[in-house]
């Protein structure tokens, strides 16, 4: 069947023929693209068209698709069983390789997904500080749990209101949104309710309004007022955790801040290899306030899951190697100098950023530093781009928000490819 022919069939009885809505091309325009398989840094697609692929499962698949040891891996951990309900040896390895490079925790409690990972963060801040408030940033995306769907209200330190429909105002009444890289509005924020503030919750390299990170200055005022008011400071590391750097984002603040590090971390994504899991984890004095240690409750039927952590093992012990990151980045940064150079060539206003296999751009001169700057960018050219590279075989991600993934699978000949079909693209 066609890619036209699977989404009307799709659309009959899923609604708006997807499970996940950004994979429906709204913001875009035009058809999804229903893959069939993938294979290194390709996906092909049901009408047998091949993309090189800058998606990655929107992050996981940072060896790239069908790695050989990833799928020995899995395919050994099904042939022991799917599922079991109870404790396997694998759980702890997993999360004893996650520990070996994030030194802010102690200890790891294992998920399904990463909006579990950061709603079960959320509550558990709650309970361990005794207080209600948590405050998050416009354009972050932490999930969809409801607490979390909040735009951002109309002053510098006002409470937010329900994104979606089906959240009452009154779960969204705690939730303080501010504006992301703004240090004046933290420190009003924190003025005005620093002592009913739980948690901060942030994705310190922000990925659902593309690429755009947190500025040193900005992170360090943050550290010390969380500090100074007894509340906690979350890393949502389900995008950049074990992406940006085998530390995380917060490595890379670490090494500019010193003595930096967050309370709690949420990761997801990558330490899950493809398979649904996610993470969230702190000092052991916190975690110990979950069940059934503690008296913040969490639990999933499926945490753990015997084959998901065969698969995040393995992708942890091949990102581990010695030079892979260096060799990561270095591809990633080819590719986006490629881009900008592509861009100037052609006249095009460009501007682009990265760090380690993550990286965003932006049809603007500056590099955006809030979501309201985002906004500003130029959205229909970025529409006729994303089509433009489709139709020659690279796959961005279908909306101006997201940001962009490069796998270790990507080949220099890759890179060039898509640098290649960028200035045609311009050119046009």
């Amino acid at each position: 069947m066609t890619n036209d022919e699977l989404f009307e069939r799709a659309r009959r009885v899923i609604p708006g023929g997807v499970n996940s809505p950004v994979r429906a091309f709204r913001a875009v325009g035009g058809t999804p693209r229903f893959i069939v398989r993938g294979d290194g840094p390709y996906i092909f697609d049901a009408e047998g068209k091949r993309y090189i692929d800058y998606i990655g499962s929107w992050g996981p698949m940072i060896l790239g698709h069908r790695h050989p040891a990833v799928q020995a891996a899995v395919h050994a951990a099904v042939d022991e069983g799917l599922s079991f309900g109870a404790p396997t040896e694998r759980e702890i390895e997993l999360v004893e390789a996650i520990l070996a490079q994030v030194p802010s925790m102690e200890q790891v409690r294992l998920v399904s997904s990463g909006t579990e990972a950061a709603m079960s963060a959320l509550r558990l801040a709650r309970g361990a500080t005794g207080r209600n408030v948590i405050v998050k940033f416009e354009g972050c995306y932490h999930g969809h749990a409801d607490a979390l769907l909040v735009k951002a209200g109309s002053g510098l330190a006002t409470f937010g209101h329900p994104t979606s429909a089906g959240v009452p105002e009154a779960v969204v009444q705690h939730t303080l949104v501010l504006e992301y890289n703004n240090v004046a509005a933290l420190d009003e924020a924190f003025a005005r309710h620093g002592k009913t503030i739980a948690c901060v919750m942030i994705e310190p390299i922000a990925g659902n309004m593309n690429f755009v990170r947190a500025t040193v200055p900005f992170m360090q005022r943050l550290r010390e007022l969380c500090t100074g008011h007894g509340a906690l400071l979350v890393f949502d590391e389900v995008m950049t955790g074990f992406r940006v750097a085998l530390g995380g984002a917060q490595s890379l603040y670490a090494q500019a801040i010193p003595g930096f590090a967050p309370d709690l971390s949420v990761f997801g994504k990558v330490i899950g290899g493809g398979m649904p899991l996610a993470a969230f984890g702190g000092k052991r004095a916190v975690m110990e306030q979950l069940a059934p240690l503690g008296p913040v409750y969490q639990a999933g039927t499926l945490s753990g899951n015997p084959v998901a952590t065969a698969c995040g093992l393995a992708t942890l012990r091949e990102i581990a190697k010695p030079g892979y990151f260096d060799a990561l980045a270095a591809r990633t940064r080819g590719l986006v100098v490629g881009l900008l150079e592509a861009a100037q060539s052609a006249g095009v206003m460009l501007t682009a950023d990265c760090e380690g296999g993550m990286f965003g751009f932006f049809f603007a001169a500056e590099l955006p530093q809030n979501y309201g700057e985002v906004m500003a960018t130029d959205r229909e050219r970025f529409n006729r781009f994303f089509h433009a590279m489709l139709g020659r075989g690279v796959y961005l991600a279908p909306a101006l928000y997201e940001a962009g993934f490069v796998s270790s699978a990507h080949t220099h000949d890759d890179i060039a490819a898509t640098v290649a079909a960028a200035a045609a693209s311009f050119a046009a």
